[in-house]
């Protein structure tokens, strides 16, 4: 029986074996096709990506043919370099040096040798291609924006690089990827999927057909259309009106949460992103550090909330009972917290919450905060109470909207003032500022906007959002669920009502548009820079934010203009403008539309390019008189 055994064993390996070979050789031929057989061509069919449409179904991005040229750098076989260099416009180094690139990636497999060619240079090199062995044509779609603004919400598509073809199968050399905004977040679903086709070369090297009568090609899917949220025109009229402005404005439905406008300034034309010239538009857009039109201040920049944090102030005060709608504070013009220590204020008088939100007392908030803060037995169980409530705003964390990028801001606990006072001693007069938005609290434009939606519903949000429809699919769930704040509803008619009378006869009053109810709340917020170790005051941060109509709001927005002296200096009346804009669809207060549209604050932003400037001017000279010095002494000792 052992003597059977063995040869039996081996007898049965060796059919399993020859099976197994027979079926890979013979009857399964996708190994074939996965290896680099000559005889074989792999061909790329590369399908359009999904359209973008505003919430309107107006075009925002469509599509445009365009070429590359590959290359296989084994295949390439005595081609006269000159003539391919002169058709091309190339030198014969920058030729050496993209072969010897395609060498690195591989010598078997095909990269983008040029990309982007327009028609006209593509027709030129296709009418002389048969001479260029080794290089051949690739067909592709490039954005054609139909506008020329809101850069910052579509971002851009550039070539895949190293990092992204080794982590993901699905790219090749020269292939396209979305980069920021929506072409980022939604990636996957804009691109679609390649088609591939096989093709069968023969000993020449030349294209006999398909490869098993392309029993193994698949066909490209066009991506998927995109709606999104915003509303082209407001988005239009917002980055006018922020011409010559530096900072962000968010505009939000409070009902759904869908973002409505989404303006970021300086900002640049899309199409700057598309063609040859895109790689050196790019490195100027990326480098300009003063202006920084790449960096979406809506959604990054992380400014003091200033005087539109005291609605929050206020509502954690009526939440927590240490204040109603009749409890007053005496103001004369600022709020003593300790000796010689004055918060100033331009109010005077009793203040309670309706005059103290429209008139925007300090003390009025100074003295709610405070009381919030000693209620509890110690500071750091006080902060905490207060931190989630301000938390449940959307403050201070991400929102989770969908763009692929964002700020979290801050807002401190009990652990921020541990870190920053080891020994204690600290209290609720120590982080005052607090109160007015001018303490370690941090918001960006995109966070305050939310808050006001959240006011405008009286207690709740649904979490920002700019696709509003994805063709043949439906938006991730976590955009319609509403998220409930922890302060009553009741709270929320009082602060309301003293909002509106910002409006009617506050801080606000110059900015009223007839018979529209506006809710806002103007703001300033400290601003500094700090150049090679010394700190310069600037002008402040003008802010605003506001909702309407008061009943049944159909708008919440938040207006940061950096250095623009006041609130209703330059972001409110911008406000008011995008509000009127929505909801009329015209502009009835054209005083403020010249002004905003004529206006300019280049000259602020100068002088901050001077300081920098100056300051590391200063510093340059310093370092070279110290080396020279340095260079004296030396020849002194010797």
């Amino acid at each position: 029986m052992r003597k059977i055994l063995l040869p039996a064993i081996v007898i049965l390996t060796s059919l399993l074996l020859i099976g197994k070979i027979f079926y890979l050789q013979v009857i399964d031929e996708s190994l074939k096709l996965q290896s680099e057989n000559n005889a074989i061509k792999k061909v790329f069919d590369f399908p359009e990506r999904g359209y973008i449409y505003d919430r309107n179904g107006k075009l925002l991005v469509a599509n445009q043919p365009s070429y590359d040229i590959m290359v296989i750098p084994r295949e390439i076989k005595d081609i006269d370099t000159l003539e391919f260099c002169n058709l091309l416009g190339i030198t014969k180094e920058t030729f050496i040096k993209k072969i010897e690139k395609a060498k690195v990636y591989s010598p078997r497999l095909p990269s983008v040798f040029l990309p982007q060619l327009n028609k006209k240079e593509y027709a030129a090199f296709q009418e002389k291609e048969r001479k260029f062995e080794g290089f051949y044509t690739q067909k592709r779609a490039l954005r054609d924006y139909q506008v020329d603004y809101g850069a910052n919400i579509f971002g851009f598509i550039a070539q895949v690089n190293n990092h992204e073809i080794e982590t993901n199968p699905y790219y090749n050399s020269g292939d396209l990827i979305g980069k920021q905004g929506v072409e980022k977040q939604y990636e996957e679903i804009l691109r679609g999927i390649k088609g591939v086709k096989y093709l069968l070369r023969d000993k020449h090297n030349k294209i006999i057909g398909p490869y098993k009568e392309g029993k193994y090609d698949t066909i490209s899917q066009q991506g998927k259309d995109l709606v999104l949220t915003i509303d082209a025109e407001l988005q239009k009229y917002g980055t006018e009106l922020m011409v010559n402005k530096r900072g962000g404005i968010v505009a939000i439905e409070p009902s759904s949460g869908e973002i409505l406008a989404l303006v970021s300034a300086p900002t640049y034309d899309p199409a700057l992103l598309v063609g040859r010239k895109r790689s050196a538009n790019y490195t100027q857009l990326y480098y300009d550090s003063i202006a920084k039109p790449l960096y979406d201040r809506g959604l990054l920049a992380q400014y003091p909330p200033g005087s539109p944090f005291k609605i929050v102030t206020g509502l954690i005060g009526l939440q927590e009972e240490v204040i109603n709608e009749e409890t007053g504070f005496v103001c004369h013009h600022g709020f003593y917290y300790g000796r010689g220590a004055f918060m100033k204020c331009h109010d005077s008088g009793v203040s309670k919450l309706n005059n103290g939100i429209y008139q925007s007392c300090n003390t009025y908030f100074a003295n709610v905060y405070k009381k919030t803060i000693d209620k509890y037995k110690n500071p750091s169980e006080s902060v905490d109470i207060w931190s989630q409530h301000v938390k449940s705003f959307g403050l201070g964390q991400f929102l989770g909207t969908d763009m692929p990028i964002g700020a979290k801001g801050l807002v401190p606990d009990s652990k921020t003032y541990q870190r920053a006072y080891p020994n204690g001693g600290w209290r609720s007069t120590t982080i005052i500022s607090n109160s007015i938005g001018q303490g370690e609290v941090l918001t960006t434009p995109i966070q305050l906007a939310n808050m006001m939606a959240a006011v405008a519903n009286k207690g709740f949000f649904y979490t920002p959002h700019i696709v509003k429809n994805i063709k043949g699919d439906t938006i991730d769930k976590k955009f319609t669920t509403k998220h409930v704040v922890t302060v009553n509803k009741d709270y929320f008619d009082p602060v309301i009502k003293g909002l509106a009378d910002v409006y009617n006869k506050g801080t606000a009053s110059s900015l009223k548009v007839d018979s529209l109810q506006i809710c806002g709340k103007t703001g300033t917020a400290e601003n500094k820079i700090r150049v090679a170790g010394k700190t310069y005051q600037l002008k402040d941060h003008s802010i605003f934010v506001a909702f309407a109509p008061a009943e049944n709001p159909k708008i919440a927005i938040a207006v940061f203009v950096e250095n623009g002296y006041w609130g209703n200096r330059w972001a409110g009346p911008i406000a008011t403008l995008m509000v009127e804009k929505y909801i009329r669809g015209k502009i009835t207060r054209k005083d403020l539309e010249d002004r905003m549209l004529n206006g300019s604050l280049l000259d602020e932003y100068k002088k901050i390019e001077d300081i920098i400037f100056q300051r590391n001017t200063s510093v340059n000279l310093d370092k070279q008189n110290s080396e020279a010095t340095l260079t004296n002494k030396e020849e002194e000792v010797n």
